[in-house]
């Protein structure tokens, strides 16, 4: 199947294009960014090179996109709508790895993102494409909407533990570490080394944009806080919600085990994930703990944001879409150390 890469060279796009590199399905037929018309992508990213030795960036062009099986769309949220509308309908597939059409309710894009949606009438045909929760709705699907990372890693944790009836839906609580790529390639001033290095700093405190988000695909109400982290890859969510019955250790691990036992991208341990357990990989690792003494259910999950978080995640929802292997393309084995 051929594919095409939109925004191809930011982080996103170029991570795309990495695991697309060993995709046994697809072909990388069309790489477009307007910011880097007409370079090869060996100049820009040389860690491609070898992988894509005739790979030139063309500028964004959907017209030229229409005879592809697939195409990604990695551009900043508030811009990829009128790509992804210029598609619809003429290519088989269409993944938005943008913020443009995850949220259902249009209301809520003007009030969390600053922008009023300019197709609102595509969002009834959008699939949520976090397969381990919506695979059935995924698959013939011909548009879908790759989640958030830091939704990806609270969802996976606390939704089986909300719609089975283990947690209360009101007053969740989602603390987020990210690292700096979860940030895009786009320079800011937060971003510098001497800024961001040895800092750990809380951001959208109150209003960040993942929380309608979080709370659409778990089923409840979420205060969010998200933090950066001075290291370049992984999310850590650590979430804390009240039991709706009397629980323990051992029941809610049990109950993530269940939800989970035959997904190959899902870890449920008994230990403390870490960040660096998924790097480079599209696993979550996820556990729960439930503490007798402050009556609190404590649920940890670690990702690769742009893996899991990003890209890898459009490529599993992308292949349950088709018709493919779910695991196709995808790494399960991190790197370590």
């Amino acid at each position: 199947m051929k594919c095409g890469v939109v925004g191809a060279t930011g982080y996103l796009g170029a991570e795309l294009l990495r695991l697309l590199a060993d995709h046994p399905y697809f072909e990388v037929a069309a790489a477009q960014a307007d910011s880097t018309a007409g370079s090869a992508i060996g100049e820009i990213y040389p860690a491609l090179g070898r992988a894509y030795p005739e790979l030139v960036i063309g500028g964004l062009d959907p017209a030229a996109l229409e005879q592809l099986d697939a195409v990604f769309v990695a551009l900043p949220s508030g811009t990829s709508q009128k790509v992804v509308a210029a598609l619809a309908g003429r290519v088989r597939l269409v993944v938005d790895l943008g913020a443009d059409f995850r949220l259902q309710d249009t209301a809520a894009y003007p009030k969390w993102y600053g922008w009023e949606h300019s197709v609102p009438e595509l969002l009834p045909s959008v699939v949520y494409g976090l397969p381990e929760l919506y695979r059935q709705q995924l698959v013939g699907a011909g548009l879908v909407a790759a989640p958030g990372c830091y939704v990806t890693a609270a969802a996976i944790g606390l939704r089986p533990l909300v719609a089975g009836g283990f947690l209360q839906t009101e007053g969740i609580i989602v603390d987020g570490v990210s690292g700096t790529s979860g940030a895009g390639k786009s320079p800011s001033p937060n971003l510098h080394h001497a800024l961001a290095n040895e800092r750990v700093v809380a951001y959208g405190v109150l209003d960040h944009r993942h929380t309608p988000e979080m709370e659409q695909v778990i089923g409840a109400s979420v205060l969010f806080t998200p933090h950066l982290a001075p290291m370049t890859r992984g999310v850590l969510a650590t979430c804390y919600a009240r039991p709706a019955r009397p629980v323990t250790t051992d029941s809610v691990l049990a109950a993530l085990a269940e939800a989970y036992g035959g997904e190959p991208f899902v870890n449920v341990t008994a230990g403390l994930p870490s960040t660096a357990d998924a790097y480079g990989s599209n696993v979550v690792h996820v556990t729960a703990r439930a503490d007798d003494r402050t009556g609190w259910v404590i649920v940890l999950s670690a990702i690769d944001n742009l893996v899991k978080g990003g890209s890898g995640q459009a490529i599993q929802a992308a292949n349950v879409a088709l018709g493919l292997e779910e695991t196709s393309g995808l790494p399960r084995a991190g790197l370590s150390p």
